[in-house]
């Protein structure tokens, strides 16, 4: 690591639960939103999916960035994998009641990628992290309060650990930041393959 150099974090997604998780964490991350289409990437299972995703983000942002041997850009995407099918953000209300419909009483494997790029270095690491989910067994009128709410519309498979949904997860096993939408262990690992420890993101 040089010693020398004044780094930030630059958080591709526009999850305010992502940047809420950084900054409780001491870091004050700058947000781009990429505005990439995610309905380009097509992958066979959510695993991979979530990866491509983060590292497209990542990397199309950067792109557009002035070169910075301090920034680090940090792609984020997450999938709930529910058997063999794998949900993103629910297209419609009619959709989100269904997939909850199906959810509640099961278990599902919530996986987010993270992609992180060095701007000038050219430094490269990746992960996803994996949590399973067991949701709670809610009825047909807390369904459709809860789609009714509009939160489970904004959010991978339809449901949030932070937020209103919290309330229908019986228990995880696994990190709860990573559900949330960024695992902060993971992102600390990630930067320590490139030589930056997670400290010299933390704000004086």
């Amino acid at each position: 690591m040089q010693t020398d150099i004044t780094y930030r974090l630059i958080l591709a997604s526009a999850s305010p639960a992502r940047r809420a998780l950084l900054t409780g964490a001491g870091i004050d991350a700058e947000v781009i939103v990429s505005g990439v289409d995610e309905s380009v990437v097509d992958a066979e299972d959510a695993y991979t999916l979530c990866l491509a995703l983060a590292r497209m983000k990542a990397r199309t942002v950067a792109a557009d960035l002035p070169a910075d041997p301090g920034a680090l850009v940090l792609g984020c995407d997450s999938v709930l994998a529910f058997g063999s099918e794998v949900f993103g953000k629910p297209a419609s209300p009619e959709e989100a009641i269904k997939r909850w419909s199906a959810m509640r009483g099961k278990s599902g494997v919530l996986h987010t990628g993270h992609h992180l790029t060095g701007l000038v270095s050219g430094l490269q690491a990746e992960a996803v992290g994996t949590t399973t989910v067991h949701f709670a067994d809610v009825s047909d009128a807390e369904i459709e309060a809860y789609v009714a709410s509009g939160e489970p519309l904004q959010v991978a498979g339809a449901f949030t650990l932070d937020g209103r949904g919290g309330a229908f997860v019986d228990r995880i096993e696994g990190d709860p930041g990573n559900v949330i939408g960024l695992s902060l262990p993971l992102l600390r690992n990630l930067l320590a393959q490139m030589g930056v420890p997670i400290t010299a993101l933390w704000r004086k």
